[in-house]
């Protein structure tokens, strides 16, 4: 498999689409206010994918338990960045940090991790490319949500 990582989504100049699976209530939620509602739990890191082979993948085509649901968010392109611009690495990469210590406290402090994860195809079978994936947490995430 290669390491080809390219960040494939559906975007334009102001908005990019992201893909987050939940449950019946979350979504109900938040396709009624239009953003996320009590139901939504801002304790807890939550991952956006902008790849929807890989969100459609990850949530069992919808049948997995609290993933049945899958919404199309689109975050503004500067919103994205940001995002991107906080990132940590959920493995450790040499060529990228210093050394095992300083990743793990950036790893620990920082509200954004990003996992690179096989890209899947229409059948779910991993191609040879990417998909990124960002956990948010903390302020980030309260950002995104409101």
């Amino acid at each position: 498999m290669s390491n080809l990582k390219n960040i494939i989504s559906k975007y334009d100049e102001k908005n990019i689409t992201v893909y987050q699976a939940y449950n019946n209530q979350i979504a109900d939620e938040a396709l009624e206010k239009g953003t996320f509602g009590e139901c939504f739990n801002l304790d807890r890191m939550s991952w956006i994918k902008p790849s929807f082979l890989w969100m459609m993948y990850r949530s069992g085509w919808g049948t997995k338990d609290g993933q049945e649901r899958t919404l199309a968010i689109e975050i503004s392109r500067e919103g994205f960045n940001e995002i991107i611009s906080q990132a940590v690495l959920a493995k450790y990469e040499p060529d990228i940090y210093q050394t095992p210590k300083e990743w793990k406290y950036k790893l620990k402090t920082s509200d954004v991790r990003c996992q690179w994860d096989p890209e899947r195809n229409i059948h779910g079978n991993p191609i040879d490319r990417r998909a990124i994936q960002l956990g948010l947490r903390g302020i980030i995430l309260r950002k995104y949500v409101n």
